[in-house]
């Protein structure tokens, strides 16, 4: 699993003009292909009359799936440049299709590359992006003569976020650490309870952050 990658908050839709036609562009999140191929569908039938419906996606840890598609567009003018702004973006798990209603005047290959990955662009910043964040849930147990100081000094942290707190026999807080901080929160929690302490991992997952 990857330390932390980008990608997109959701799914979004936005518009531009250019040169009279409407260009809009429509971003979602896939973590499969089958995911990215039915957003596709969804997207042309919802715009079937449409001049085109151009896409392209790029999924997996080291993207291994990448796929473009002109719809009619003359080749290499709209799903490449709508891949190479996700590419540029260094966005993953991401399938974006750009809807276009010709206006009447033609762009040229030049100008429907530029129009195409300005859509795509302008519409990524609409959605909005995120980073996710590989964490380890860790459980920390302690004395309740110790639970203020730690509350207190685990809510000012920057490096560890609180989770919850537990309270039972004794403490347990849940706090959510980067996988490569997990020495440093044990080191942390050490001199913070002189040793008095007992931490324990629990389950890894992907925290999001918006960028």
């Amino acid at each position: 699993m990857l330390s932390h990658y980008y990608t997109v908050k959701g799914q979004g839709d936005h518009e531009i003009v250019i040169q009279k036609s409407r260009f809009i562009s429509h971003i979602a999140r896939a973590t499969t292909e089958a995911e990215a191929q039915s957003f596709i569908l969804e997207i042309k039938k919802k715009h079937w009359d449409a001049t085109h419906n151009c896409s392209a996606y790029i999924i997996g840890e080291h993207n291994q799936i990448q796929k473009a598609n002109d719809d009619g567009e003359p080749s290499g003018t709209a799903g490449v440049p709508i891949l190479e702004v996700l590419k540029k973006r260094d966005l993953k798990d991401t399938v974006v299709v750009i809807t276009r209603y010709f206006g009447g005047i033609k762009l040229g290959a030049g100008g429907l590359i530029r129009a195409y990955g300005k859509a795509t662009s302008e519409g990524i910043n609409a959605t909005g992006m995120v980073e996710r964040k590989l964490v380890q849930i860790m459980h920390t147990n302690v004395e309740y003569t110790l639970l203020g100081k730690l509350e207190n000094e685990l809510r000012s942290s920057s490096l560890f976020l609180l989770k919850n707190i537990h309270y039972l026999e004794a403490v347990t807080f849940d706090v959510y650490v980067e996988e490569d901080k997990i020495e440093s929160y044990q080191a942390w929690i050490t001199e913070m309870t002189n040793g008095k302490a007992e931490t324990t991992s629990g389950d890894r997952l992907y925290l999001e952050q918006d960028v």
